[in-house]
């Protein structure tokens, strides 16, 4: 097997973990080690592991529909009932629901191609620039990838997509200058993670989200929020588009929509897109996107039982409770570390920043790879958190059930990974 983003010369000399079970916020791998997992593997297991419910769910699905496709006029119960609860969960009002299969590189590329689309469909064919911002990670597919901002997932690859432009990912009057240089009879689109996850667990700026929008609106440029990460519950809110109080074009969804327990990922639409787009098809036909596994009834029957355990074990609320703790204890008990910097987050999406002198705000070199020196102790003492590369941080996002004796137990593995490494983090920091 070839591991995405898996240096492959490194491991095929050995150091896989290969997990093999699962139960809330606890893993196990093949030699019987359990850790805790404080990254929801990868950001997305909500829920927790090991839900005997969901998996009943699927299987009583699949004895009675395996799968069918939802292309044309074909359609099935779970998809129908899954997009209703969607739409009526999202911020927008009255939204359709494109599902797409995988994760969240689909809903990217199909919010893409359906910002063009829509401009076409107004008579505009000329907004065609789409932007994105440094920082952003918006998946592995072509027009995620062109707009993604971090320079080591995208340039072996790029360019993709032609006509894709970036701006800093916390600069508001960028974003007006781009569209005013481009024109806005020229930009489709605006790309945003109201929440940088992979590039460095950054939040918005007060007052950015909003004004951005603004802008947006202004201009006549939709606005699409990428809540792959944030969504379900991330941030202690249904979605960080509520959190901040907004109202974009497009959402991208995918993580906790099943909490991974089946790859399904979808793109969240506007009634004002919905209606140009649905008229549209009467005269030129229909927009010619969609694929096999869209709408996978299988799919559906997770995603509900996912969402009937969120709503009824009030996990949206444990989110939010669990963060303010899990905060104050990183505070505690790394608040004046040599090498810890700043220490932020909402709900349970938080990350460590990395330093190599706290006091005069030096960051180690870039490319040491400092932070996977913690990331490898912290495993060797038993739990699972993310090294963030771009920005020198270490990540947690447990899943959303963790409770105040696992954060707690979680942070002291952590803290024995993190003793572990300091000679290492002493030689880089003198260097």
């Amino acid at each position: 097997m070839w591991n995405g983003y898996g240096n492959m010369a490194g491991l095929s000399a050995g150091g896989l973990v290969t997990i093999t079970g699962g139960s809330g916020s606890t893993v196990t791998d093949s030699g019987g080690r359990s850790y805790l997992d404080a990254l929801a593997s990868l950001w997305y297991c909500n829920i927790g592991h090991g839900r005997t419910e969901v998996a009943d769910a699927a299987a009583a699905q699949l004895h009675q529909l395996a799968a069918y496709q939802v292309f044309e006029t074909f359609s099935n119960v779970p998809a129908e009932a899954l997009a209703r609860r969607v739409s009526d969960l999202s911020p927008l009002t009255d939204a359709k629901v494109f599902f797409t299969p995988g994760g969240g590189s689909d809903a990217i590329d199909t919010a893409a191609k359906l910002a063009r689309a829509y401009w076409r469909a107004v008579g505009q064919p000329a907004k065609q620039v789409i932007i994105g911002r440094t920082n952003a990670y918006h998946g592995v597919n072509a027009y995620g990838t062109t707009l993604g901002g971090i320079p080591a997932n995208t340039e072996a690859f790029t360019p993709l997509v032609s006509l894709v432009e970036r701006v800093p990912w916390d600069d508001a009057a960028a974003l007006e200058k781009l569209i005013g240089q481009a024109g806005a009879d020229r930009v489709a689109a605006f790309f945003c993670e109201p929440v940088v996850g992979a590039g460095g667990v950054l939040f918005p700026p007060e007052g950015y989200l909003t004004r951005v929008q603004e802008i947006c609106r202004e201009q006549d440029v939709l606005f699409v929020a990428d809540e792959v990460i944030t969504g379900f519950g991330r941030t202690g809110d249904w979605f960080a588009t509520g959190l901040y109080n907004l109202k974009p074009d497009i959402v991208t969804l995918a993580k906790g929509i099943t909490s991974a327990y089946f790859p399904l990922s979808a793109s969240v639409i506007s009634e004002k897109m919905w209606n140009v787009l649905r008229d549209a098809s009467a005269e030129f036909g229909p927009v010619m996107h969609g694929f096999t596994y869209s709408g996978h009834p299988v799919g559906g029957a997770v995603a509900m039982a996912n969402l009937d355990i969120m709503e009824r074990e009030n996990l949206i609320e444990n989110s939010a409770a669990m963060g303010v703790y899990f905060r104050q204890q990183l505070r505690e008990r790394f608040g004046d570390h040599p090498f810890i910097g700043d220490i932020r987050g909402e709900g349970l999406m938080m990350a460590l920043e990395l330093v190599a002198d706290r006091k005069a705000k030096r960051f180690f070199e870039r490319g040491k790879g400092v932070h996977r020196i913690i990331q490898k102790k912290a495993l060797e003492a038993g739990v699972m958190v993310r090294a963030l590369p771009f920005v020198e941080a270490i990540s947690f996002s447990p899943p959303l059930c963790i409770t105040p004796a696992e954060i707690d137990e979680a942070l002291g593995r952590f803290a024995r990974g993190l003793e572990a490494a300091m000679p290492e983090l002493r030689a880089e920091a003198a260097a």
